[in-house]
């Protein structure tokens, strides 16, 4: 008997160093060593998605993509919210959360969760299919782990030393730190405190537990929700789980080359901008963003656990949905094919991940065949020295007289990431009640439209009057000037050298007539865009090009 004990002891020690050593192993692999492809739900589902939809897409990808490099599925936001009358992307009270104040899975959505395993056999069908799995998560901690005050697992001591009682929610909570773009729901841990630490410690716990391979974290990074004490604390207890995940932050808006230089050796990938959905002005702004983070030498930094790559966003591609929307996909791309070809051959030169957003249920053959294209991914993996040459606008607001911007072509419209908000917009055609559907007139230029105020009441006749500024700029307002260019009916716009539109400069202010004229009353001139031609050059070279040192 002693003998067989020993025997069973010297298995389960050898055992161990086997499990010990794998998990060393697994620990240092090297992450991200190109770009990561994938599919996410975001484009197509909002947060609605369901189990069922989630691994129909799966297996498109797997039958489809896979041979491609696409191995990534991921779901996006919302996953444990409870698809229910009254919630929504910015409802709190629906959150569904395990005893220690973790999100769990809505069963209603995702009933393979219903016996406790969470997201577990999702992945299992996943990695069945040869494919990796991914979800999103928010900053910190749910409102409703708070408001139930839950305790926090594996939290040692007692908070403040104040007590012997547990650490609990509420006292690693960090009051006023809600995510901007959702602040009802999540706000931010402390994470210099032995709560704090634990508890995020137990949510990546659990995800590597359910085997998962990729974490989007949202709200914690970008100009208005940078926390890197949290990116730290996430990148440090993904290490300790000894599972290979690749790591992703997103920001709720843009994010700048220094940031990028701050989390780059923390993480594999980092979204560098807002929301990009099937928009020309959204699409437009990446090529400046895109520039900037190459020129800053950030494409594929290397780092402990790999690489990490500027992201710039899924591809909302064919069959989607509309942001924050509470149903599925019911409508087809805006892009015009130009402009698809366009965003993609973008996305492979800047080395952005490709994450295709569209449902793969509808997929077509020309969508199909743009994203496989052979050249386009090996430019996307494999190319160096990649960055813009050139850049020459594509368009010229400027002045001219009223009378010769015939036919009228500024309209209004929602901003396209806002519940409020409005841009003035000028169309290659007259306003059409089909502009933005399928195959409607494509846009030019918007610029953000801001309602002049007198007092406290806002200006709403049939002649609105407001301010514009470009929608990337949130001080200067573009304004009439039609001195220093005499006897010449077209004069140059400017941007005024005022540091807001606050101050309602009569050369600032615009008024928009039912005609669609964009008139400034002080000069007497109009707003129009000149239909000019505009390029942006990138290069790049093959590995191959490369000099090696002798």
């Amino acid at each position: 008997m002693s003998r067989f004990k020993s025997a069973a002891v010297s298995f389960v020690t050898f055992f161990f160093l086997i499990l010990c050593k794998a998990e060393g192993a697994a620990a240092h692999v090297k992450l991200a060593e190109t770009p990561p492809r994938g599919w996410n739900s975001y484009n197509s589902f909002s947060w609605i998605v369901s189990e069922a939809e989630f691994l129909d897409n799966a297996k498109f990808v797997s039958q489809n993509l896979l041979k491609f490099g696409y191995e990534y599925v991921v779901v996006d936001f919302l996953w444990y919210r409870k698809f229910e009358l009254g919630a929504s992307v910015w409802s709190a009270g629906h959150d569904v959360i395990d005893e220690w104040g973790r999100p769990i899975p809505d069963p209603g959505r995702w009933p393979s969760s219903r016996d406790g395993s969470g997201l577990a056999r999702v992945a299992e069908q996943v990695h069945a299919m040869g494919l990796k799995f991914g979800i999103h998560v928010m900053r910190g901690i749910s409102s409703a782990a708070v408001e139930a005050n839950t305790p926090i697992l594996g939290a040692k001591g007692s908070p403040h030393n104040t007590s012997r009682r547990p650490w609990l929610a509420a006292d690693i909570a960090v009051p006023g730190t809600a995510c901007r773009w959702m602040s009802c729901c999540f706000m931010g841990v402390d994470a210099t405190s032995e709560g704090g630490r634990a508890f995020v410690k137990s949510l990546y716990d659990q995800y590597a537990s359910w085997s998962v391979d990729f974490i989007k974290h949202d709200c914690v990074f970008g100009v208005e929700d940078f926390r890197l004490s949290e990116i730290e604390l996430v990148a440090n207890s993904i290490a300790e789980t000894g599972r290979p995940i690749v790591y992703s932050l997103s920001p709720g808006v843009q994010a700048f080359p220094d940031m990028g230089r701050e989390v780059s050796s923390l993480v594999n990938m980092y979204r560098v901008t807002g929301d990009d959905w099937d928009l020309w002005s959204d699409l437009k702004t990446h090529f400046d963003v895109a520039r900037d983070f190459a020129a800053a030498g950030l494409i594929g930094a290397t780092n402990a656990r790999g690489r990490s790559w500027a992201d710039l966003d899924m591809l909302p591609l064919g069959w989607l949905t509309d942001p924050g929307a509470p149903v599925g996909p019911h409508r087809w791309c805006n892009l015009t094919p130009a402009e698809q070809r366009t965003q993609v051959s973008l996305w492979a030169i800047a080395k952005s991940p490709l994450m295709y957003g569209g449902d793969l249920r509808a997929m077509d053959s020309a969508t199909l065949s743009l994203i496989t294209n052979t050249r386009m991914l090996e430019i996307n993996a494999h190319s160096v020295g990649n960055h813009e040459l050139l850049s020459r606008s594509p368009s010229h607001f400027g002045l001219s007289e009223c009378k010769n911007t015939s036919p009228r072509r500024w309209s209004l419209r929602p901003g396209p990431h806002s519940k409020h908000g409005y841009e003035v917009c000028w169309t290659s055609e007259a306003p059409s009640k089909k502009m933005w559907r399928r195959g409607g007139d494509p846009l030019l230029e918007c610029f953000k439209w801001t309602p002049f105020t007198n007092g406290s009441q806002e200006v709403t006749t049939s002649s609105n009057l407001g301010f514009i500024s470009s929608p990337r700029d949130r001080s200067g307002c573009l304004a009439a000037d039609v001195l220093g260019i005499p006897n010449s009916d077209v004069q140059q716009a400017r941007m005024s050298e005022s540091a807001g539109c606050s101050r309602g400069e009569p050369n600032q202010l615009w008024r928009l007539t039912l005609d669609g004229e964009l008139r400034n009353d002080y000069t007497g001139f109009c707003a129009s865009v000149a239909d000019t031609a505009g390029e942006r050059i990138w290069v790049a070279r093959h590995p191959s090009d490369v000099a090696k040192p002798s």
